[in-house]
C-alpha cells in the first residue's frame, strides 16, 4: 500500500507514519486542503488509499472527498474530531468508505485501511446486485426493478450493509453498530422504522427483506 494522509496535525501526522512504516506501508502527509486538492487532481493513481481530516486549513475534507470521487474510486477514510451524526451521514453520502471519530487505535486504522485496499483491487465493480436491487457505492445511487429510487442516509447504509451479506441474518444490534456507530445508544426499534421506510421505498423489490422474528433482518434474492 501507499496511503495519502490529508491530515494539518504535525503530531498526529507524524505518529500515524510512524505506526505505519513500522508496518512496511509508504504514507505521505499533506497538511493543507489547498495542497490535497492539487495531489488529487494531479497525483492520484500513485496512491491507494487516502486518510482524510475534515477541518483543515484551505479546502476542507469534504470539498476534497468531493473532488476524489470525480477523479477515482480510492478508498477514502475520513479520520476526524467531528463525531456529530449529520457530520457521519454526510462523509458517506460523499462516497467516502469508512468514518473514524478521533481517538482511534492505530492497530484498527491500519486494519482497516488494509482491508478497503485488499477489498478495493479485488473488486473494480462497485455496483452490488441482489435480485432485482442494484446498489452503486460509488455514485451512491440505488435501482429497484430497474428505476432509481431515492433512498435516506441511514436506509443506504442499512440496504449497502445487507447487500453485502445476502442471505444472512442480520440482527438489530448489528445494524445499530454498523449504521448508527458503536456509540449510539438508543434503542433497536429505530432499526425496525428505517427498515420499514426502506421497503417503502424500494417499492415491490422491498419484498426481498425478510424479517426474521426474534433476530432480525434477511436479504434474498
Amino acid at each position: 500500500m501507499k496511503l495519502l494522509l490529508i491530515e494539518d496535525d504535525l503530531q498526529i501526522c507524524k505518529v500515524i507514519q510512524k505506526f505505519f512504516a513500522d508496518q512496511g506501508t509508504e504514507i505521505r502527509a499533506v497538511n493543507d486542503g489547498d495542497t490535497a486538492l492539487r495531489v488529487v487532481e494531479e497525483e492520484m493513481e500513485d496512491y491507494s488509499l487516502v486518510l482524510l481530516d475534515i477541518m483543515l486549513p484551505g479546502a476542507d475534507g469534504f470539498s476534497i472527498c468531493r473532488a476524489i470521487r470525480r477523479h477515482s474510486e480510492i478508498p477514502v477514510i475520513f479520520i476526524t474530531a467531528r463525531g456529530r451524526e449529520e457530520d457521519i451521514l454526510h462523509g458517506y453520502a460523499l462516497g467516502c468508505d469508512d468514518y473514524i471519530v478521533k481517538p482511534f487505535l492505530l492497530s484498527a486504522l491500519y486494519a482497516k485501511c488494509a482491508a478497503l485496499v485488499k477489498r478495493a483491487e479485488g473488486r473494480p465493480d462497485r455496483v452490488l446486485h441482489c435480485g432485482q436491487i442494484a446498489l452503486d457505492t460509488v455514485k451512491l445511487t440505488c435501482f429497484a426493478a430497474g428505476r432509481e429510487v431515492e433512498l435516506a442516509p441511514k436506509g443506504f447504509a442499512i440496504l449497502y450493509y445487507l447487500m453485502e451479506h445476502p442471505g444472512w441474518v442480520v440482527d438489530r444490534d448489528t445494524l445499530l453498530r454498523k449504521v448508527w456507530g458503536e456509540d449510539y445508544f438508543g434503542v433497536d426499534r429505530v432499526v425496525d422504522n428505517h427498515v420499514k421506510r426502506l421497503r417503502q421505498a424500494l417499492g415491490p423489490a422491498g419484498d426481498q427483506i425478510h424479517t426474521v422474528f426474534g433476530r432480525g433482518y434477511k436479504l434474498t434474492e
